[in-house]
């Protein structure tokens, strides 16, 4: 007589692989399910939270955090880290202030006035300078990535500051009949009802998130960021991946500098100030390792979310913005808590009780240890 109950016991092994999965559903999921959380506890304490024109205009201060984060991302999977990216966002809109004010040409007794877009070009090129600065100090001064780019964030500071004297470019709308008008379309202008700058930040994640999954330099970027040595023996090009996820990070923060004076309208010298930590916030919440090779673009973004949402949520409900960096640092100390337990997990598989099938039954051994 057959004993057909052993087919309804759950073993030990399926157990704990269920409860594995689980683990690894919520951790590996979890700036999604934050932000969910995030939106429903807002909307329940605020009335005004939960609209489309609200989060349209979240999602545009998001923007810079995300552009920001996205640069910081392609640093991060290399196994570095650039602090420098809030003094190269100040920089930069100082930059582009100054070129909207008009160039002077005391020599020539003229004044040039750049179109927008030659406003944009110049000061993209001039945040890749800054990310160029750094990737060689690094790659092949060996200059570690902290001291190197800690050093850029108190040059890039000192020069904004030189340039404006510790004064503010206002009125940046620039002058219709000379033809440098526009520059508050990042910031303001909306097509079909979504602002310039969540355009631009879907534009730039499209792209990068093609370039880390469909390109040879993506592939590149993760396997020098995993294992630097063991891509250098395999033909990877190490100093030039370096080089270039350097100067992609401070093209990054020129653009969002260009973003956030359009949207104040005006550019500072201290704009920017920690923004850096912003941006390694998003990533880790994101679910990146710092010791590199791992991370997603979809990951930062959501993690550039989730601290745009709380930050703007907690201002809507009124909370005091000394709060705020509370909340901040303590979501940023918990990813980092998650991503240990996470990547913890993925090492430790749950062990089974049971026979492998091509191991030989307890009762075999025994018996094979007596004979011998």
């Amino acid at each position: 007589m057959s004993d057909s109950s052993t087919d309804t016991i759950s073993t030990p092994a399926n157990s704990a692989g269920k409860d594995f999965n689980l683990i690894r559903l919520l951790l590996e999921g979890r700036a999604f399910f934050a932000l969910i959380v995030i939106i429903i506890v807002f909307s329940i304490l605020s009335p005004n939270y939960f609209s489309l024109n609200n989060f349209l205009v979240m999602s545009s201060h998001v923007a810079i955090f995300g552009i920001l984060a996205i640069g910081m991302l392609l640093v991060i999977l290399n196994g570095g880290i650039d602090l420098s990216v809030g003094s190269t966002l100040g920089l930069s809109g100082v930059f582009a202030g100054f070129l909207m004010q008009g160039i002077t040409l005391d020599v020539f007794g003229v004044v040039l006035y750049p179109s927008l877009w030659v406003v944009v070009v110049l000061t993209c090129a001039m945040g890749a300078f800054v990310g160029l600065i750094n990737g060689v100090l690094i790659a092949y001064f060996k200059v570690p990535a902290f001291v190197a780019t800690l050093g850029v964030l108190y040059v890039a500071r000192g020069v904004a500051l030189l340039m404006t004297n510790g004064l503010t470019y206002n009125n940046l709308g620039g002058k219709p009949e000379l033809g440098n008008t526009g520059f508050d379309w990042l910031g303001f202008e909306r097509l079909f009802g979504v602002p310039i700058s969540v355009i631009l930040l879907a534009v730039i994640a499209l792209i990068f998130g093609l370039v880390l999954s469909r390109t040879a330099f993506g592939r590149w970027l993760y396997a020098s960021g995993g294992n630097e040595r063991a891509a250098e023996l395999s033909g990877v090009p190490v100093k030039g991946v370096q080089v270039s996820v350097y100067m992609l990070s401070g093209i990054c923060a020129a653009i969002a500098g260009l973003i956030l004076s359009s949207q104040l309208t005006s550019a500072g010298p201290t704009a920017g100030t920690t923004y850096e930590l912003t941006a390694i916030a998003a990533v880790v919440i994101g679910g990146a390792a710092l010791t590199g090779g791992r991370g997603s673009v979809q990951g930062t973004l959501l993690g550039a979310f989730v601290i745009g949402f709380l930050s703007d949520g907690l201002v809507i409900i009124g909370i005091s913005s000394y709060w705020q960096t509370v909340f901040t640092g303590a979501v940023i100390v918990l990813a980092v808590l998650l991503n240990s337990v996470q990547y913890t997990a993925k090492s430790k598989k749950p062990e089974s009780s049971a026979p492998q099938p091509n191991s030989p039954p307890q009762g075999a051994k025994a018996q094979s240890a007596d004979s011998a």
